[in-house]
């Protein structure tokens, strides 16, 4: 069984910092935005690594919090080794838990924090995670600069950090239950159409999820999908139903929630930043839902790995949030 449920855990707050192009996206607010990829450094990395140190530094300064009152951290983001979450860490006197799960990264912090809050000697963990589109591309595919063409069934690395708080205190969203995923792979090679990818790992945790858990569909108020894309979106609900007999009807993908028609994202939005950006700044604030079901997906590749033209692996972890 890959699926657990949560007793009093609490999501108490959150902090994001939105890229250039995501501030003039389909978002209803934004916390703190950039103006360029810089972020007043010399490289994109190092703005990846102020962007997270950013969003940890507002969160506590938001909630009135010191470095001592932070048990834990946990995050990770898609640089090698994720460096960036490693030096946005360097030298705050706050453990840390380095975890990588490409984009579905932000999920899996909320199920592993979950999991210590609920040792009482564990008060108050934050979440961290990024992604940065330069950073991103020139790691996984092309530099931006080299002018590679690009397929339809592409999609644009978000530029984004979030922070989040958790704890046992009441809050504006309970963590209530969680899936941990499967890895598997359907022998995809090709990191261009990585919403086909992700789109049956997304389909078999849904399936576990409402199995474990004994629940119907119908249980959510919405389905939320982290960067599957507008491809791996209309992919994602073929497959559920033919594979699970799942009708999903009441589903958003986070990469389709994202960007706007104009900005010629290709298939949309992805990366770890997509999915919490949407929820935080475009799901959460028009109070619509109640009962909201989030799957991160992440494809789990590295540019050795398809040069040397092996399937991408993919996997996607769901996490259950009961607004209060």
């Amino acid at each position: 069984m890959a699926s657990f449920k949560f007793n009093n855990i609490y999501l108490n707050d959150w902090f994001t910092v939105t890229g250039p192009l995501e501030s003039d996206s389909r978002l209803k607010k934004i916390d703190l935005k950039i103006d360029d990829y810089y972020y007043g450094e010399k490289t994109f990395e190092k703005a990846e690594v102020k962007m997270q140190r950013v969003v940890m530094e507002r969160l506590l300064e938001k909630n009135h919090l010191k470095n001592d009152d932070i048990d834990l951290i946990i995050g990770g983001d898609l640089l090698d080794q994720i460096a960036a979450t490693n030096y946005a860490s360097m030298n705050m006197p706050i453990s840390l838990l380095g975890i990588y799960s490409a984009c579905a990264t932000f999920p899996e912090s909320l199920i592993v924090g979950s999991m210590f809050l609920n040792n009482k000697d564990v008060k108050k963990v934050m979440g961290i995670t990024s992604s940065h589109n330069l950073s991103a591309e020139r790691q996984f595919r092309y530099p931006i600069e080299y002018g590679a063409p690009r397929p339809h069934t592409s999609t644009f690395t978000s530029t984004a950090g979030i922070s989040t708080l958790l704890s046992k205190e009441v809050g504006p969203v309970k963590i209530e239950a969680a899936t941990i995923g499967k890895v598997i792979e359907m022998g995809i090679k090709d990191a261009n159409n990585l919403g086909a990818v992700m789109a049956p790992a997304a389909a078999q945790t849904l399936y576990e999820h409402l199995t474990d858990l004994k629940r119907n569909i119908d249980y959510y108020d919405v389905i939320i999908t982290g960067d599957l894309g507008c491809v791996g979106a209309i992919l994602f609900k073929e497959y559920a139903e033919k594979k699970y007999n799942l009708k999903i009807k009441k589903h958003l993908d986070a990469g389709c929630e994202l960007y706007v028609k104009s900005q010629e994202v290709y298939a949309g939005g992805s990366g770890p930043g997509c999915l919490p950006l949407v929820l935080f700044n475009k799901i959460l604030p028009i109070n619509k839902y109640h009962k909201i079901l989030i799957i991160g997906t992440g494809a789990l590749h590295s540019k050795t790995f398809v040069n040397q033209k092996c399937p991408i692996p993919a996997i996607a972890h769901a996490v259950s949030l009961e607004v209060m």
